[in-house]
């Protein structure tokens, strides 16, 4: 490639690269860049100002790198305040593919559970299905919350939760489809599940009930899904980067989104331990709480993502 054609390529996206910005990933992959073109330049345009030019930008970049070092003394507000939502707000379109392909799935259980009762069975399994009916006919439908001691239940489900979401988020790296597949396993499940009770006539009811910890539980399914597949979309889809770099900025957000989750289902173990099982609870309560827990993930994962892309003039798309 001619020098000129190399310049005109590139300069755009340098003149970017001297816009100040505080998020350290963007810095990270501005210096990454840097070296590349920089070991280009050397190698195909020896003693031209184009280096000198690139190795300016790089030097900058390196000192902002060494004063956010010193400056960063508490990282874990940085984290949850700003890092986060970065990362949050740069996979939203992913986070969305996520959660379309798991509402697809649900339906597929719902229609496909309306069509063949047997395929309810299929799924949840004779025991379930046989208890959860003998709970229904004795006039306890939420019966199966109520079974175990509460502590030692929380302790259960959020250790099976937390490994079911690492998991899922983990097979991402086969090109996204372990990821798609563990969403069909669980958006079937909810979709048979769900219509197991409208069946009976109960499906207001397990929506009060279930979703008082459910709201919080498939909220965090749908996310780790969605991190899940930006790995198997940076693979197939590097856009402008190398497959190793665009694959390394989409882990570093992946994983700072699974992290987030894990205290949601921890909430969420809680909520279906200690209190699920109160299906006597006031109504007020249950629909506080259904609130509560959606308003949460709307403004975490969505709203304050987007305010914060906004402060740091972050595109949607952009790892």
């Amino acid at each position: 490639m001619r020098e000129g054609q190399f310049i005109k390529q590139n300069l755009e996206r340098w003149e970017g690269f001297q816009e100040p910005t505080e998020n350290p990933d963007e810095i990270a992959k501005r210096f990454t860049y840097l070296v590349d073109d920089l070991s280009y330049a050397k190698t195909f345009y020896p003693n031209s100002n184009t280096i000198r030019y690139i190795n300016g930008i790089a030097a900058n970049i390196y000192l902002s790198i060494y004063k956010n070092k010193k400056e960063k003394k508490n990282r874990l507000i940085t984290f949850w305040k700003t890092d986060l939502p970065l990362a949050i707000r740069s996979s939203h379109r992913i986070l969305l593919f996520g959660l379309l392909f798991f509402l697809c799935f649900v339906l597929i259980g719902v229609f496909s559970a309306a069509y063949d009762q047997n395929f309810v069975r299929a799924i949840l399994g004779d025991g379930y299905v046989d208890m959860t009916e003998r709970n229904i006919a004795g006039g306890d439908p939420f019966g199966v919350y109520k079974q175990e001691n509460e502590f030692i239940m929380f302790v259960s489900i959020a250790w099976n939760n937390i490994f079911v979401t690492l998991l899922l988020f983990s097979s991402g790296i086969f090109l996204g489809i372990g990821t798609i597949y563990f969403l069909l396993k669980n958006g079937l499940m909810l979709g048979v599940f769900e219509y197991m009770f409208f069946h009976h006539h109960l499906g207001g009811q397990s929506i009060l009930v279930i979703f008082i910890h459910g709201t919080l539980e498939i909220s965090a399914i749908v996310i780790a899904g969605g991190a899940g597949i930006n790995l198997g979309n940076a693979i197939l889809f590097p856009k402008t980067y190398k497959r190793v770099q665009s694959l390394m900025f989409a882990t570093k957000n992946s994983i700072k989104i699974l992290i987030s989750v894990i205290p949601v289902l921890v909430i969420a173990a809680f909520f279906e331990g200690f209190v699920t099982r109160h299906t006597e609870m006031p109504l007020w309560m249950s629909i506080s709480i259904l609130v509560g827990s959606a308003s949460f993930i709307a403004w975490f994962y969505i709203i304050y993502p987007i305010i914060v892309g906004k402060q740091h003039n972050l595109k949607e798309n952009e790892i």
